[in-house]
């Protein structure tokens, strides 16, 4: 038997890309240089390095100067880490049944984060105070955990958006019952592409407390970060960011890719190009007999029913999940990297398959 090969190769091919999650797609060109240019020589550890330092500055020019950045690994680690520093240990959060904390975290902000979830089944993946008072009740009940938080995702699961008024609207909701609000950011930068407007418009601008701020899915090769907004929301953020094991020791390239992303416009063109993407696919789409788009089209993600053999027979072409296997509805999602080339032939590809 040869002995294994230890010298570092390819082992796939990079002209295949998909539609089962901009997670699929790799880390951005200048993000990659942004890594390189971080490394060498010695930093500080545990976020104590010059780079985590401009950071700061950075973020606060997109989430106004009250605010504190908290480089983490990954989002669930964020979503874990901001939910549990703006609640009690008998704490609950608020949130839409479909959020990604109740449906795709594998129970982490309970088991790891000790909060209990009130979900509430939305039509669009979006709450609205008057979905939020099914649950906002019961605060001087011992027998019920307590709302404390109500947290919203933007974009939210189901690719839609929220408008900053829509926003301000839960925010003073929520404030008005003594509550704190997160946001899920793991697609802010294509919410804010969508709605041309700044990140700041429907985060710091409107109320919003604490918020996980994402990088993966918008061209980084790993990190998110936790945003406090509101300094008195949230108490001891350095102890449990370490406690949920979400503290990097070479810190510096977490910080750098961030950077790289929001000094400039590169979150921006990325996450309008997916968007682009997105609309090219959802246009396409639209012109195929039988197969049904469910939601708006507001972000980067196209979610459609269609029979579930041709599913099926397509994912043998092309990577895609289904969203509701039983329904037969299918997530469609395009990345920084997708190209029209892609979409044309997915599209190609999705009618020889309903023509079958």
């Amino acid at each position: 038997m040869n002995p294994p090969r230890t010298d570092a190769r390819r082992h796939h091919d990079p002209e295949i890309r998909g539609f089962a999650s901009d997670n699929y797609a790799g880390a951005h060109p200048e993000v990659l240089a942004a890594l390189a240019l971080a490394n060498g020589g010695h930093q500080v550890a545990y976020g104590e390095d010059d780079y985590t330092d401009n950071l700061q500055a950075i973020v606060r020019s997109h989430f106004g100067a009250t605010a504190e950045t908290f480089p983490v690994f990954n989002g669930t680690g964020a979503n874990v880490v901001a939910l549990q520093a703006v609640t009690d240990r008998w704490g609950a959060v608020i949130c839409a049944e479909s959020a990604h904390i109740n449906v795709d975290e594998g129970g982490a902000p309970e088991r790891m984060g000790g909060l209990k979830l009130l979900t509430v089944p939305t039509p669009d993946g979006k709450l609205t105070p008057e979905l939020i008072d099914k649950q906002a009740y019961g605060w001087d009940d011992e027998h019920r955990a307590m709302p404390q938080v109500v947290s919203i995702t933007q974009s939210t699961e189901l690719g839609t958006l929220y408008t900053p008024d829509e926003i301000r609207a839960i925010c003073g909701h929520a404030h008005a019952h003594g509550m704190k609000v997160h946001l899920d950011g793991s697609r802010i930068a294509n919410a804010a592409a969508s709605l041309d407007v700044p990140m700041r418009t429907f985060t710091n601008a409107v109320g919003v407390d604490i918020l996980s701020l994402g990088g993966t899915k918008n061209g980084a090769l790993f990190g998110e970060a936790v945003v406090v907004i509101d300094q008195d929301a949230v108490s001891h953020m350095k102890h449990l960011r370490k406690l949920s094991m979400q503290l990097a020791s070479k810190m510096r390239f977490v910080s750098v890719q961030l950077e790289a992303l929001l000094a400039k416009d590169l979150w921006l063109r990325n996450a309008r190009h997916a968007n682009e993407m997105a609309q090219r696919l959802a246009e396409g789409v639209r012109a195929v007999h039988g197969v049904e788009i469910l939601y708006p089209v507001q972000a980067n993600g196209v979610f459609a029913r269609l029979p579930h053999d041709v599913s099926e027979r397509l994912q043998k072409r092309f990577r895609f999940y289904f969203w509701d296997e039983a329904a037969g509805v299918v997530r469609w999602m395009c990345a920084f990297d997708t190209t029209e080339d892609d979409v044309d032939a997915f599209l190609a590809a999705l009618k020889e398959e309903m023509a079958r």
